[in-house]
This record gives C-alpha cells, sequence and structure tokens, in this order.
C-alpha cells in the first residue's frame, strides 16, 4: 500500500477521521456507564455504599444503664454505681508498636505475649482487653495513640458498707448483673435496660460523630431497703465478737421492727468484702440466717405454751409434774438439765424444762398443735423474696408418733431459718398477730393474719418475762432501763440422722416487753468450751443488740436504770 499521499510535507502521519471518532465514543460511553453506576449506587441502590461505609467507620455501641442505688432506711448509700472505663479493640483495625505494647502491658495489667496474641487474633471483631479501669488510669491508654484501641463507659458497683452488709445487699458481676442477696433478687428494678447508639470512628477507634441513638438506655430504680445502718452495724459487730469469743464456727442475728415486720438488721460472721471478690471463701458469702434450717430448741416452747393456752388446756398457773426430770415415751427418755418434782407453767417457760413442755403437748390433739405451728409461720417460707430462703420443715401430723409430738414441744423434729423464727415471734408483740417479713421500708404497716388471742400472746409475753430473772435460764439478757422478754435455746445438732454433742446456741427476744418496739433472734453454731448455752452465748448478744438498737431508736424506757439484777448463783442452763 502507497502510504505516500497521506505524508505531509511535515512528516507527520495523519491517522483517519473514523478512529478519532471511535476512540471518543468509547470514552464517551465509559463515561456514561460510570455516570450511570454512580447515579445507582448513590441514588437506587444505597445499601452497598453503606453497608460499606458502616463497615469502615459506623459502629453500633451499647450503652450502659446506670444501675439504681440501695439505701438504708434513711437514705444512707449501701450500693451506688461509679463511673469506670473498659479497654476494647478491634483486632483487624490495631496498628501497633513493640515499644507501645510494652507500655500497654505494664497499664493493663497483663503480660505483652498475651497482649500480642490478643491483638493478632483478627477472627475477632471485638475483644475487651481490661474492664472497669479508673478514667485516670484508661486516658493513659487512650494517650498511647494506638490505632484500633478505644474505651468503653461502665459502671462499677461500690458497697460502702462492705463486710457489715454483705450478705444482705449482696453483688453484682463485671456486666453489673446482680449474683447474690438483694441484688439479685431486685435485678428487674434495680438493673434498668441497657441502650444502643450508632456512632463514626476515626482510624483510631475514637468517636468522632454520634449518628443516632437507637434505644435509649433506662436507668434503674432506687431501692430504699428496711435496714438502718447503725444498727445493722451493731448486729455485725455483736455477732463477730460472739463468734470470736466462742470459737464457734458461724454465727447470725435478726433484728426486726416489731410493728411492722421490716428488717432492720441482719448480720452474720464470718463475712467478706464485696469490693474485694478476688478470692471468695463459699462459707463466707453464706447468708446463714435465711439460707440454713437448724432446730431451734427450746425458743419453740412458747409456741407450746400459747397453742395449750388457746386450746384451754392450761393456765399460766396450771401445775406439772415433771418427775424429777425424767419422762419415758415408748422406751424414749425425755431429760430436764435441772430436775424438779412440780413446776408451773410460768416456771416450764422460766427453767426451760423439757419434761414440761412434753406434758403440756401431749394434751393437745396432733391437729390442734400442729395447726398452731403450722398459723405461725412454721414450714414455709417467710414471703420476705430473698433469694436462696429455706422454707423450714414442719412435718404432717398425721406422721406423728407420741414420742414425736413430745420433743417437738422443744424444738426437736422441726427445722427453722433464723429470720423465720424471729418472724414467728411477731405473735407475741402484736396481741397474736403475725407480721409479714419484708426487706424493703414500709410507709405504711401491714397486716397479717392472727394466730392466737391477745390474752394468750399477753400471758406467755409475762412468763417469757420470768427467764431473764434471776431463776431463768437468761438473766445475761436483761437491758439497763427496760423490760425484756425471751427464751433461750440450746440444741443438739443432727449430723446423718443422729444427735451428736455439737450445740446451736440460741436466744430470741422481744424489747421493751411492755410495748415491744424490737424482735432479736441471735443464734450461734457450734460454740466451743464450756460456755454452750444459749443463756451464756447468744443471751449477751440480744442484750447488747438491743441495748445499741434502742438508744438509736429513742425509745422510752419501762423500767428504772437499776433494774438489771444478777443470779446469786450459776445460771440455770439448759438442753434444747
Amino acid at each position: 500500500m502507497n502510504y505516500a499521499g497521506n505524508l505531509k510535507t511535515t512528516g507527520q502521519i495523519e491517522l483517519p477521521r473514523w478512529r478519532a471518532r471511535f476512540l471518543f465514543g468509547i470514552l464517551m460511553l465509559i463515561l456514561f456507564l460510570l455516570f450511570v453506576r454512580a447515579v445507582y449506587l448513590q441514588a437506587i441502590h444505597t445499601d452497598f455504599l453503606r453497608h460499606e461505609g458502616d463497615a469502615r467507620y459506623a459502629r453500633v455501641i451499647d450503652i450502659s444503664a446506670h444501675r439504681g442505688k440501695i439505701t438504708d432506711r434513711n437514705g444512707e448509700p449501701l450500693a451506688i454505681s461509679t463511673e469506670v472505663q473498659s479497654v476494647w479493640a478491634s483486632p483487624a483495625e490495631v496498628s501497633v508498636t513493640s515499644k507501645q505494647i510494652a507500655r500497654l502491658s505494664q497499664l493493663l495489667g497483663v503480660s505483652a505475649a498475651e497482649l500480642k496474641t490478643r491483638l493478632t487474633d483478627t477472627s475477632r471483631d471485638f475483644i475487651y482487653l481490661k474492664r472497669q479501669m479508673p478514667p485516670d488510669q484508661a486516658k493513659k491508654v487512650l494517650d498511647l495513640g494506638i490505632e484500633g484501641i478505644a474505651l468503653r463507659r461502665e459502671y462499677r458497683r461500690y458497697y460502702p458498707g462492705a463486710e457489715v452488709t454483705a450478705q444482705v445487699v449482696g453483688f453484682t458481676n463485671i456486666d453489673d448483673n446482680g449474683q447474690e442477696g438483694i441484688e439479685y433478687g431486685w435485678q428487674s428494678v434495680l438493673g434498668g435496660k441497657n441502650g444502643s447508639q450508632r456512632v463514626i470512628k476515626d482510624r483510631r477507634g475514637q468517636i468522632v460523630e454520634d449518628v443516632a441513638s437507637i434505644r435509649v438506655p433506662k436507668p434503674g430504680k432506687d431501692l430504699a431497703l428496711s435496714l438502718d445502718s447503725k444498727i445493722q452495724f451493731a448486729a455485725f459487730r455483736e455477732i463477730r465478737n460472739a463468734v470470736e469469743q466462742h470459737h464457734a464456727k458461724w454465727g447470725a442475728a435478726v433484728v426486726l421492727d416489731a410493728k411492722t415486720g421490716e428488717v432492720l438488721a441482719l448480720a452474720n460472721w464470718p463475712s467478706y468484702n464485696p469490693n474485694n471478690r478476688e478470692k471468695p471463701v463459699p462459707e463466707a458469702m453464706r447468708n446463714h440466717a435465711v439460707a440454713d434450717m437448724f432446730e431451734p430448741g427450746s425458743t419453740m416452747k412458747p409456741f407450746t405454751i400459747a397453742s395449750a393456752l388457746e386450746a384451754g388446756k392450761i393456765r399460766q398457773d396450771t401445775r406439772i409434774d415433771t418427775q424429777n426430770g425424767v419422762m419415758e415415751i415408748n422406751g424414749r427418755k425425755i431429760h430436764d438439765t435441772h430436775p424438779e418434782s412440780m413446776l408451773t407453767v410460768t416456771q416450764v417457760i422460766q427453767k426451760s424444762s423439757n419434761v414440761g413442755a412434753a406434758k403440756i403437748a401431749l394434751m393437745m390433739p396432733p391437729k390442734v398443735f400442729w395447726q398452731s405451728l403450722n398459723d405461725a409461720g412454721f414450714g414455709e417460707a417467710t414471703g420476705s423474696r430473698f433469694p436462696g430462703e429455706a422454707s423450714g420443715k414442719l412435718r404432717d401430723y398425721k406422721t406423728w408418733r407420741p414420742i414425736e409430738q413430745a420433743t417437738m414441744s422443744y424444738g426437736n423434729g422441726i427445722s427453722v431459718n433464723l429470720l423465720q423464727l424471729a418472724r414467728a415471734y411477731t405473735v407475741f408483740a402484736n396481741d397474736g398477730e403475725l407480721k409479714p417479713v419484708t426487706f424493703q421500708k414500709q410507709e405504711v404497716p401491714v397486716l397479717g393474719p392472727t394466730v392466737f388471742s391477745a390474752a394468750t400472746t399477753q400471758a406467755v409475753r409475762s412468763m417469757m418475762e420470768t427467764v431473764v430473772k434471776p431463776g431463768g435460764t437468761a438473766p445475761l439478757a436483761q437491758v439497763v432501763g427496760y423490760r425484756v422478754a425471751g427464751k433461750t435455746g440450746t440444741a443438739h445438732k443432727l449430723e446423718n440422722g443422729k444427735y451428736v454433742d455439737k450445740y446451736i446456741a440460741s436466744f430470741v427476744g422481744l424489747a421493751p416487753a411492755s410495748n415491744p418496739r424490737l424482735i432479736v433472734a441471735v443464734m450461734v453454731n457450734e460454740p466451743a468450751g464450756r460456755d454452750y448455752y444459749g443463756g451464756q452465748v447468744a443471751a449477751p448478744v440480744f442484750s447488747n443488740i438491743v441495748t445499741s438498737a434502742l438508744r438509736q431508736l429513742n425509745v422510752p424506757n419501762d423500767a428504772p436504770l437499776n433494774n438489771v439484777i444478777q443470779p446469786a448463783g450459776d445460771i440455770i442452763r439448759e438442753d434444747t
């Protein structure tokens, strides 16, 4: 082909016109296709770009709800939430130097090798490096400027009462959910509901823009307990001292408002600090006052007497032949620690005669006796709503043998928890009315069922006053300036179906006896040494708690200040 005609004198080659038009057309087509694609993505199919953008910079983060505060009845804080920061990372976005890892390891208290392993695990989009750090320490982590590592605001629970209120208030886990006690039982009230928010983050993981609130967090509600912090501390101090003094395994004390059934104090020893649970001891975390069942021993005798009085079988001055402290039923013997030949019903309570109580119980048909115990709340939970509460055991009267009915009169063959026992004594403080028990502050007292008549309970209360006087089993329960009434218990422990030489020393009492304001129940498990009776171990705890509590509540005296009379000889001891 001859191209000579296509050459110009300048030596340039002139391309055919159709080629230029063809190339121009291709370029315009490409531009048109790009324009169509852009319109499609940005105006029609927007999900793709939004998804890709969100994947790189947008996040949906949880917003922690503020947990409700727990206070005592006077507004003193028992559990509060403080703001903390948690350090998290997105491994795929992390860019970190060896020097930064070394410094980060020091700040978090995590080995550098572990940090490196976790930060290079790109199979996970989100990992926590350290939970619940103080804000000032967390800021030091942020100041390192490591890409892909950020902070998240959370709340940590703090307990001002520490070990004093530990078993009652309980604690939360690291996710701020209740695990024990009030924190667990009232989780639905205290916990609230977490929220969530969509945000834009920069390449370092820091929030640079709030896009939208998906769900607003709903804070938990505050909860006012019935506890009185000052009375709680007194109960805790006294039960701790008693357990340590008598080298016991553990002890517990309950203080009720006699008029309302509110729990003013519930203390256990040993205890633990819920602010520091790195090495918790399960035994110390147990709330023995509600979770443990035990045979109440002679603290049951007032109910036996009340039942027989109500049934018209006895009067206060009825004389009972106690057979020199020995009674045999179908080959089984019942003993008194202090033998007597004849005792009045009042003396049966005062000197805690097992034989006398057994004879009185056998005067009644089994159904009548069982019904009065059942009506007083034995064999069922108190209704306090406290998690883990034991309900106790009261066997059906149809299965009773005479020996079982007799021993039940002085607290063998029946099981209770300490809160349940304290509640039962509200019948003697309120003219026969059994008060509901509650851990929440009450504005108006709640009425309960009537178990015994006013005449019966007033008679039993006057009998229980003799228990704390010389000649009774608990003169150490006396309180300066106040009349008190109560009953001791010293029960053998049951192990593998047999009674062993281990004891539970207990005392339950009312104060002031003229118009009861407080009910205090004390138990000490396995006191060691010579002193293991309820009148020696538990009664002094009652006296000290009541002395402090009545002073705190400004309850008027109902006795002269010289009313305490010490016994001339040894304190009368009891067995069960």
